[in-house]
């Protein structure tokens, strides 16, 4: 006689017990891409929006083409201009100018920020005159740069560095003084020389304030750069336009305006990238 050999039952389930693995497990569900809705969309249709109203006006005649031409021609333009290499020409020239500029601010400006912040002595005899400067709109002092130091690339430079300046050591000498007093007494017990208290104190404590600094800067230094160029350049983006404004190409001039304004918002979503970056590691 064959004996059945039956399963025991199975226990009942209790609260709080995990649920039985079932045999079979199912594969996980592939994450599914998050198509943007709301705000997130709105951000994205509203500039193709715009594009389209305006493609379309200008194609009924609505906007005369001497005035604003479309889309189109001027997507053209732009074309025939990176074709024939004068754009990417003066791209480089004015993007140049601009790291130059942002360099020599940036560290001007580092130095100055960490001498007054760390010294009081320094705040009473720096900062007053660094202030009087500032009160001063930088783009007006081109007439007096062109009388010191001619019109060559020097007076562009300096006027984008000193444009960068003021926006960094003012960040930097404000973070220096906010930071927590524990942080500069632990780095005096443990006997931290002057550049390691600089250096793993200072430096990571006012990196936020610095970031922030820095994407004003960037915005000073691209203004600065179309001022500059439009009024006394041989070469770059201003030239292109002014150029272009001789011979009332007023595509080729909105061509270079897109290109300031695409070369704008890129380096500050790349500083802002930075930033957030910087702001998770530093909580």
């Amino acid at each position: 006689m064959t004996s059945l050999l039956t399963a025991p039952p199975a226990a009942p389930a209790t609260e709080g017990s995990p649920a039985p693995a079932s045999s079979s497990a199912s594969p996980p569900a592939r994450r599914r891409r998050r198509i943007p809705t709301g705000p997130g969309l709105l951000r994205r249709l509203s500039p193709v929006a715009i594009i389209i109203v305006w493609q379309l006006a200008s194609f009924f005649g609505l906007l005369p083409e001497r005035i604003l031409p479309a889309p189109q021609l001027i997507a053209e333009a732009g074309w025939e201009l990176t074709r024939g290499g004068q754009l990417g020409e003066a791209l480089l020239i004015s993007t140049s100018r601009v790291l130059q500029g942002l360099a020599l601010g940036i560290a001007t400006g580092l130095v100055a920020g960490v001498i007054v912040g760390s010294s009081r002595i320094a705040d009473y005899l720096l900062d007053p005159p660094l202030q009087m400067i500032r009160a001063l709109p930088h783009l007006g002092l081109i007439p007096l740069f062109i009388l010191w130091f001619g019109i060559g690339e020097v007076p562009k430079v300096l006027l984008i560095a000193l444009g960068v300046f003021f926006p960094i050591y003012l960040t930097i000498a404000a973070g220096i003084r906010q930071i927590d007093p524990k942080l500069l007494e632990v780095a005096r017990v443990f006997r931290f020389s002057r550049r390691q208290r600089l250096t793993d104190v200072i430096l990571p404590s006012v990196a936020p304030q610095a970031l922030v600094g820095l994407r004003q800067s960037l915005a000073i230094a691209w203004l600065t750069l179309i001022v500059a160029e439009q009024l006394n350049a041989t070469s770059g983006l201003g030239y292109l336009i002014m150029n272009a404004r001789g011979f009332l190409q007023v595509d080729v001039i909105l061509v270079g305006l897109v290109v300031y304004a695409i070369l704008g918002v890129t380096t500050d979503a790349l500083v802002r990238a930075l930033e957030r970056r910087a702001l998770r590691h530093y909580h």
